[in-house]
């Protein structure tokens, strides 16, 4: 499978990068409205910006399929996870403004979001679950810690213009209150903007896999684009600059590195 990549690490900390991928394979890119329209969703450089964290020793799990073939952060049963609000869905018709993704009657039929499942869906989830009790059987803490971004403003989505970090826990649920507070503390000493719990309280990554009773701290990090790359209204991204994206990358090198200390930590007191 060369579009899933996984990178073992000996840090009690994964880091999972399910909506950083562009590939569509030919059949479904047949279907679609637009390549670039289905691609506009696509949380941009975010493998890039976290390129660190290998050398860090963290896990890195990253699948290549962009997140229009199918969602990987989201519950396969297919229930939202923001019921009530406007949400994409696991195998998305429409981007995050509403427009259609594919050519009319051309829509994933059941057969179609059950192939895509068996492919991409379950081998990323077989791989997340395989490294967490890798991580697991020889740390008694680790951190999941998921990476996302998002355009600054999408109406559809959310009123404004979005703060630079969300940090979601599924409103305390899927780590112990002293890392999402440590969490916190980095994000609100960069100067930049930052919720806990507003818009996006962590998708189905965060959620599945936290279990902070036994040893396994669940944190999404959503960060608006402006944080890091220039934004503008085509569709197309602007390539990264890791120059434009260095007080960033900073910020969460420092996060990264206490994340890992905690986990430490709680592994000693254990």
């Amino acid at each position: 499978m060369n579009w899933l990549s996984i990178t073992r690490g000996s840090a009690p900390l994964l880091v999972s990068l399910p909506h950083t991928g562009t590939e569509i394979p030919q059949p479904i890119a047949e279907r679609l409205a637009s390549l670039p329209l289905a691609r506009n969703d696509t949380d941009w450089w975010i493998d890039l910006l976290y390129g660190f964290a290998a050398a860090m020793g963290a896990t890195v799990v990253h699948t290549a399929i962009s997140r229009s073939v199918i969602d990987v952060n989201r519950d396969p049963s297919g229930h939202s996870l923001y019921p009530g609000q406007a949400t994409t869905g696991l195998c998305p018709t429409t981007n995050f403004d509403g427009t259609p993704l594919y050519r009319p009657g051309a829509e994933p039929d059941e057969a179609d979001i059950d192939a895509r499942r068996r492919d991409y869906f379950d081998p990323y989830h077989a791989a997340l679950a395989a490294e967490i009790a890798r991580l697991r059987a020889n740390h008694p803490c680790i951190v999941v810690y998921d990476c996302h971004s998002i355009r600054s403003v999408v109406p559809r989505l959310f009123e404004g213009e979005l703060p630079v970090f969300n940090v979601g826990t599924n409103d305390g649920v899927s780590c112990a209150p002293e890392l999402q507070a440590l969490v916190e503390r980095h994000c609100d000493a960069s100067g930049l903007s930052r919720v806990s719990n507003g818009r996006f309280k962590g998708g189905w990554i965060t959620r599945h896999y936290a279990d902070p009773a036994n040893g396994i701290h669940a944190i999404q990090m959503e960060t608006a684009c402006r944080g890091y790359m220039d934004e503008h209204p085509d569709i197309e991204p602007v390539p990264y600059s890791s120059g434009r994206a260095a007080p960033l990358r900073s910020v969460l090198q420092r996060l990264f590195v206490d994340m890992v200390d905690w986990a430490r930590q709680q592994n000693h007191n254990t």
